[in-house]
């Protein structure tokens, strides 16, 4: 059963901000002090929805280096607490995204928190990555989301970032792949690192290869948006995420900058008129 894009965002473009976590307790970079971790997140989400975002994505950003998956307890319990005051403190949607790809604790925050979708890296096919060689794994993630988080969607990206896959596909294949045998609900489309931007070719030819193929599944981008990419993206996908370019300098992991966040949502309210 597909999760209905358009009944979780409406009928418009979807803007969604990443919620970059400070390290947590149990990551090598970990300060010492959760309660700044959690104001922190609750301090940014707040912000970004009332600056006009229309979801959010909580994503452990500080806990590099990070497990292909298998995260320590002491991580998960922050999180999921973490996860839980923000989905109390906003109305709008929100997902999750445990790094590398643990799905497993996504969905588990998801089903517990009652987000409405989580993020998986690498849903289908097989990836050399900084943090080794990772394996898709879609018949695991689909009968674990149908056992405790049904009604969570499952966003898949497309040869994500930091990522190099290992067959020689091309895009629309591995497209096609995620949604046909990863059955996934939507797809991401990155650039090759963080801050960096997809080709619009290769937005274009996931969303053609799929309208072809009659599969339905929204297109977002993943990475990379600016105010000079912002609009052309926002005219061929379904919407974008967004996480570098709203903070100070365009660095992962910095402070917001209100500017940045208002000029993207202005950018992208713009397209919609």
């Amino acid at each position: 059963m597909k999760r209905d894009f358009r009944a979780i965002f409406g009928s418009g473009k979807a803007a969604i901000a990443v919620v970059h976590l400070a390290p947590l307790p149990g990551s090598p970079c970990y300060g010492g002090n959760p309660d700044y971790v959690k104001a922190r997140a609750l301090g940014e989400a707040e912000a970004l929805v009332s600056d006009g975002f229309d979801g959010l994505i909580i994503e452990n950003y500080g806990d590099i280096p990070f497990h292909k998956a298998g995260l320590e307890a002491e991580t998960l319990e922050a999180m999921t607490s973490i996860v839980e005051a923000v989905k109390g403190a906003v109305d709008v949607p929100v997902g999750v995204n445990v790094l590398r790809n643990d799905y497993g604790a996504a969905l588990a925050m998801a089903a517990a928190c009652k987000c409405e979708f989580v993020r998986v890296n690498i849903l289908v096919g097989a990836y050399v990555t900084p943090e080794g060689l990772i394996e898709g794994q879609p018949g695991r993630v689909l009968r674990m989301r149908m056992r405790y988080a049904p009604d969570v969607a499952i966003f898949a990206d497309v040869r994500v970032k930091h990522a190099y896959p290992l067959a020689a596909t091309t895009i629309d294949e591995d497209a096609l792949d995620a949604v046909e045998r990863g059955k996934a609900d939507w797809l991401i489309v990155t650039g090759p690192r963080t801050g960096s931007p997809p080709s619009a070719d290769d937005l274009r030819v996931v969303k053609l290869s799929l309208a072809e193929a009659g599969a339905e599944a929204p297109v977002l981008v993943g990475s990379g948006i600016n105010p000079e990419n912002a609009a052309e993206f926002l005219n061929i996908s379904d919407g974008f995420i967004v996480g570098s370019y709203i903070r100070k300098g365009s660095r992962a992991g910095e402070d917001l900058d209100r500017d940045r966040t208002l000029e993207i949502v202005k950018i992208k309210h713009t397209v919609e008129d």
